[in-house]
C-alpha cells in the first residue's frame, strides 16, 4: 500500500513547491484537506494521525502543535520550520552531512528540514570541521544573498506589488543586523563550530536562487592549508553525491562572476573554492535554489529516503 503523505500548510510557498514536486507520483498517496475544512482543528488532527508521513510547512508554534497531535499515533514528520532544527532527538535533514546521515534520516520518526541559508553554510563548514582543517573555534563569517521567495508570501507581495504601503523598493538589502538570525543556532548545532558566527543575510530582487559565502584566512586554520587542500577535503566529502557538486579548481578560478540564479528550479547545490593560491585566503561559495535544495527539494529528498528506508 502506498504511504500516505500529508502536507500541513500546503498553501504556503514551501508547501506549494512540495505539492508540485509530488503531484503525479504513483508511489505515494498525497492527502489534502478540503478547502472548507482547513481551519477545523479536529479535521487537521485526523489527517495528521492518518498520515504515514506529515510534512510541516508551518510557523514554529503550529509545527510543535502538529507534532503533539500525532506523534503518539506513529506519524513520521518532516518539519520545514525552525522549531526542531537544533533538537538533538530530530535527525537533521541534510543527507550529505556525513556518510551515515542519509541512513539516519531514512529510519527516523522526526526529521528537521534545514533552513535555506543553513544548508549552504553547513555544506561548507561541516566537512572542514570534520576533516580537522577548520578549528571548531574559528571566527566564522558568513555572508549570503537569497531570492525574495525565501521571505514567504508577504515578502513576495512586498517585492512584486509596488502599490502596497509596505512595498520594498530596494534592489538588494541586508537584514538581521542584530546578528540574531534564526538560522544561527542551527548552524552552530549542526556544523561542529563552537564560536558564534557573524552571519549577514541579504535579499536581492530576484525570485529564486542563493549564494552563501564563507571567507577564510588560511593561517588561522590547522596545518599548512591551501586552496587545493580545501578543494580536496570538500571533494572527498561529497564524492558520489548526485545532489552536491564541487566545481573544479579551474572552473572556480576562471569564473568571472557567480549568478545566484544559477541553480534556479533545481534541487542541487554547487560549491566553489575561490581565491589565488599563495595569498593565504580562500572564499568558499555554495550556490543553490532557496526553494530547491534550500527548502522544498530537500523535503522531498528526505521524504524519498524515509519511504525507501
Amino acid at each position: 500500500m502506498a504511504p500516505k503523505i500529508f502536507i500541513d500548510g500546503e498553501h504556503g510557498t514551501t508547501g506549494l513547491q512540495i505539492v508540485t514536486r509530488l503531484t503525479g507520483r504513483t508511489d505515494i498517496e498525497l492527502m489534502s484537506m478540503p478547502a472548507e475544512q482547513r481551519r477545523d482543528p479536529e479535521v487537521r488532527k485526523a489527517f495528521l494521525r492518518e498520515a504515514d508521513i506529515a510534512i510541516l510547512c508551518l510557523p514554529d508554534d503550529a509545527a510543535r502543535e502538529s507534532v503533539a497531535l500525532a506523534a503518539d499515533a506513529g506519524t513520521r514528520f518532516i518539519d520545514a520550520s525552525t522549531a526542531h532544527r537544533s533538537h538533538p532527538d530530530w535527525a537533521y535533514g541534510f543527507a550529505e552531512l556525513s556518510k551515515d546521515q542519509a541512513a539516519r534520516i531514512a529510519s527516523a520518526q522526526f526529521v528537521s528540514n534545514p533552513g535555506c541559508y543553513s544548508t549552504g553554510a553547513t555544506a561548507l563548514l561541516a566537512p572542514l570541521v570534520a576533516s580537522g582543517l577548520l578549528p571548531a573555534d574559528y571566527p566564522v563569517t558568513i555572508n549570503a544573498v537569497s531570492g525574495y521567495t525565501g521571505g514567504g508570501k508577504q515578502m513576495i507581495a512586498q517585492m512584486e506589488d509596488a502599490s502596497r504601503d509596505d512595498a520594498i523598493t530596494a534592489p538588494h538589502f541586508a537584514y538581521a543586523l542584530t546578528l540574531a538570525h534564526k538560522h544561527v543556532p542551527e548552524i552552530i548545532a549542526r556544523t561542529g563550530i563552537t564560536r558564534r558566527p557573524i552571519f549577514t543575510p541579504a535579499v536581492g530582487r530576484f525570485a529564486q536562487g542563493m549564494l552563501v559565502n564563507l571567507p577564510l584566512h588560511l593561517d588561522l586554520m590547522n596545518g599548512n592549508v591551501t586552496l587545493s587542500a580545501l578543494h580536496a577535503a570538500l571533494s572527498a566529502h561529497y564524492q558520489g553525491s548526485d545532489i552536491v557538486e564541487v566545481a573544479s579548481v579551474e572552473e572556480a578560478f576562471q569564473a568571472g562572476r557567480l549568478d545566484p540564479e544559477e541553480l534556479k528550479d533545481t534541487d542541487r547545490m554547487k560549491i566553489y573554492v575561490c581565491g589565488t593560491e599563495g595569498t593565504g585566503q580562500a572564499n568558499l561559495i555554495a550556490s543553490l535554489d532557496n526553494l530547491g535544495k534550500g527548502a522544498s527539494g530537500a523535503a522531498v529528498q528526505n521524504l524519498n529516503l524515509m519511504i525507501a528506508g
